[in-house]
Formats: C-alpha cells, structure tokens, sequence
C-alpha cells in the first residue's frame, strides 16, 4: 500500500513509520517538525519519501495514496495553553484531510485521546459522555465529532484510536512533552530525583508504542468506523513507576514530591479494551515491567 503519515517524524509516527516500512509499504511522511525529529527516522532514512509541512498539506497532495494515518497533531494539553491559537489550526489541518479522503476515498485512522474521558469514572468506555476540559481536548473531541458528519454526508469510514498513556522509543524530541515514565528515567539518568506532582498515588494506563503501532495496522486493515481505545486495560500508580525504574537500573532514587497546582488535573485513566478487541482484533502485549525493561535499553545511560 502506498501510505501517508502524518506527524511520521514525531515520537508515535516515526514507530508507525518504522513499522510500515518493515512490512513493504511504500510510505510517504509529512512532519512539521513541531516535536518531529530527523534523527526518529534514521533507521529507514532513504527508504521514505520526506515533506516537512503541516498535516493540512495532505488536502493539497495531487498523488494518491491508499491510506492516511493521521498523527501529526499537537499532543499535550499544555502546548495548548502555551499557544492556544494551535487549536484552529489543528482543526483545519484536520478538514483539510478530511476533504481528501472525501475526494480520493482512501482509508483513514487517526490519534484521538483518553483526554475526552476526563471527569469520568474508571473503566474509560468509548460511549461515556464527553466533557471538554481544555483546549486539547476540545481538538480531539472535535476530531472526533467531524469525522462522524464526514460519515453522516459522505459515506466516509474512519477509525479514531484514543490513545492512553504511550510511552517508548523516540521521545527525545518532545523533551518536556515526553511521556511520564521516560522523563523520570532521564533524571535518573542524570543522576537527579524525579519530580511527581502530589503524593506519586495518581494512576495511568500506560501503553507501550508498540502495541500502539499495531493497533494502528489492525484498524488499517479493519477499516471500522467509530472510536477504539488504545490501552492495557491495567494501571500503575507514578511511585509503582519509579519503583521499576528503580529496579530495572539497581538504583534506590527517591522521588521529589511538589505540589501539584494544575487545574482540572487527572487523577487515574484506565481503559475498557473490550470494543478494541471484538471489533480490530487489538490486545495490548507488552506489560509495564517489560516495557520499562525496553526502555531502558532504549535510552541507555
């Protein structure tokens, strides 16, 4: 399959990339080097074709492609903040996608957020009621609601996966951004306690990237309409976390707790795989200990 991918130069992209190439496919990666990286896509370098643009260049491609696999969205709430005027473009790169899968009427998946279930009670389900909270939410949700008119009007299947804790090789360029797991290993790497807001009891699913890659090709191939979870279906508190860090490298670091004063914090995601797994065939494989026990192997000290 001759393949698109959005955001291919990012942290999940780039994995997703590797992957596709791996598997024969012809994959074209378009990156605007927000929190892209060249050096994510090294192993496959000369073997992918390159665009460093913003997603919404998809819509103004005149080739064709048999698929979209759209990642290149701003991923953490606090660049929102920062920068909310991102929230519009995010929107129009996503039209922008959407208008070429309505002319072209090739496949489409794209990276939504267990950030739309905030406020719910665990297990996170895929019809719970959703309340926006924050501007990224507001864009994923937003995603999410577009795709469904898209559907509505043009017949257009698309499969959003909401994405819970991903942690896992290529996060150096999202530096602050990176997921929790890694920046603790980094400051333990660098021989510094790391930071847990609160009392380290606060809990995530977090999932490997490589079961978040394969949950990407099995809603390729699915080519379902509606909205999967993409999680474990388990949790760890941030102090079990580091506790495994702690074993994996034969340290004994002690966390420095602060403060936690972020408004409309959340405090525990746990994802219901149940629809995952009847309808794209998706479990995740790779468990928490065995995950930390690749990650550190990945960025070595």
């Amino acid at each position: 399959m001759k393949i698109l991918v959005t955001g291919a130069l990012g942290f999940i992209g780039s994995n997703i990339t590797e992957r596709l190439v791996k598997e024969g496919h012809e994959v074209v990666a378009l990156d605007n080097m927000h929190t892209g990286s060249d050096a994510n896509i090294a192993a496959v370098k000369g073997r992918i074709r390159v665009i460093k643009a913003d997603a919404g260049a998809a819509g103004k491609m005149g080739e064709r492609f048999d698929a979209i696999l759209h990642n290149g969205v701003y991923s953490s709430s606090p660049m929102y903040r920062k920068e909310p005027e991102i929230t519009a473009r995010a929107m129009a790169d996503w039209i922008s996608i959407l208008e070429y899968v309505r002319k072209h009427e090739c496949r489409l998946v794209f990276a939504s957020s267990c950030s739309v279930y905030n406020g719910n009670k665990l297990p996170f389900k895929e019809d719970m009621p959703i309340r926006v909270t924050d501007f990224y939410t507001e864009v994923r949700y937003g995603m999410e609601r577009l795709a469904d008119l898209y559907n509505q009007f043009y017949g257009i299947k698309t499969t959003g996966l909401r994405y819970f804790s991903v942690y896992g090789p290529h996060e150096q360029a999202k530096k602050t951004y990176a997921n929790v797991i890694t920046q603790f290993l980094w400051a333990m790497r660098k021989g510094e306690r790391p930071v847990i807001l609160g009392d380290g009891k606060q809990t995530r699913d977090f999932v490997y990237v490589e079961d978040v890659v394969e949950a990407n090709l099995l809603a390729l191939k699915a080519g379902r309409h509606g909205i999967f979870n993409v999680g474990t279906g388990k949790a760890a508190t941030f102090n079990e976390v580091l506790a495994l860090l702690n074993r994996e490298l034969g340290t004994s670091v002690e966390p420095a707790y602060e403060k936690n004063g972020i408004k409309n914090y959340v405090a525990a995601t746990l994802a219901d795989t149940s629809k995952a797994k009847k309808e794209l065939g998706f479990t995740a494989r790779v468990g928490l200990e065995d995950g930390i026990r690749r990650l550190v192997g990945h960025y070595p000290g």
